[in-house]
Order: C-alpha cells, then sequence, then structure tokens
C-alpha cells in the first residue's frame, strides 16, 4: 500500500469549542472503530473526528 493510502494516526489535536453532531453508522463500522480502539488507545470519537479530518482534507470536489 502506498504512503498515501495508509491512515496515520498522530498526537492529539487540541481544539477550540466543541459540538455534538451525531450519525448513524452501520454494526460492522462501528466495530471496526472498536478494534482500532482496542488496539491504539484511542476512543472512537477520537477516531471518527480524525477519519473525518483525514476525508475532508483529501476531498476534492468533482465538477461536471
Amino acid at each position: 500500500m502506498a504512503d498515501q493510502e495508509k491512515f496515520i494516526i498522530h498526537p492529539k489535536k487540541t481544539y477550540g469549542k466543541n459540538t455534538v453532531a451525531s450519525c448513524r453508522m452501520p454494526i460492522e463500522l462501528v466495530k471496526r472503530l472498536d478494534e482500532i480502539g482496542n488496539q491504539t488507545g484511542r476512543t472512537r470519537n477520537e477516531l471518527v473526528l480524525r477519519c473525518i479530518e483525514f476525508a475532508l482534507d483529501k476531498l476534492e470536489i468533482a465538477e461536471d
């Protein structure tokens, strides 16, 4: 796998104000997050936040 495709966990970032945003997820995704959390010592919330940050940083909107 190329380095660009890896999801690398770095030290925690500190943020200013936070808010709650909920979403429904397939059970299998939650299980995968929990397995990664058990391996890395990160909470589910931390992992979801990092995954969203990663996706937004790599997001490209296609123009039709």
